[in-house]
């Protein structure tokens, strides 16, 4: 078994550890799930201005408060931490961007406990909240495949994760990304 094997093994067991109400094993899991949430948040504001990496810090410690708050948390494995993640960065990153677009119209919403520095420009708000209502739309039509969107966008993860999170094959997972991709961009382009 490679390093990269044992790693995810030992986050599994972790997790499971951690659903049993054992503490230690939080502290444990911090450092080994910490980087790859900072990948994945990195991933989603690279298009940003290049001294953006306090932003994708308060992205990925919003998002692992939200993920380590929860009271008897059931975690499956490591793939369905990263894909309860990947919602809860979703669910920033959508709320942060209206938030901002409220602001911008004058608005008077309340602001979200990220640090006071933008996640994203307005442009890029704009496309996130697009983005999240296309992903609605696509769900009320067919769930799973908005879900493989959420998964491999907004999570990270890759073909192998997203079939063990849903429990369907890896083929089904290509072939709905594939789907998925296509509507997205047609909906989003007709939209425009």
């Amino acid at each position: 078994m490679d390093m990269s094997s044992l790693s995810q093994q030992r986050v599994t067991e972790l997790l499971l550890q951690w659903s049993q109400g054992d503490d230690a094993a939080l502290a444990e899991l911090t450092p080994l799930v910490y980087e790859e949430l900072r990948r994945v948040a990195h991933f989603h504001l690279s298009g940003q201005r290049r001294d953006h990496t306090l932003q994708t810090t308060a992205l990925v410690n919003e998002a692992y408060l939200r993920l380590a708050d929860q009271t008897n948390p059931r975690w499956q494995n490591r793939a369905h931490f990263f894909a309860v993640a990947a919602r809860a960065m979703r669910q920033i990153l959508v709320s942060y961007a209206r938030t901002q677009q409220a602001q911008k119209r004058g608005g008077g919403a309340l602001k979200l406990e990220l640090d006071e520095a933008a996640l994203v420009s307005p442009e890029e708000s704009k496309e996130i909240v697009e983005l999240h209502e296309a992903l609605q739309q696509l769900s009320a039509l067919d769930s799973r495949k908005a879900q493989i969107v959420e998964l491999k966008y907004f999570g990270g993860l890759n073909y192998d994760e997203i079939a063990e999170v849903l429990k369907i094959s890896r083929t089904t997972v290509r072939r709905d990304w594939e789907f998925a991709k296509v509507w997205l961009y047609t909906e989003l382009r007709n939209d425009a």
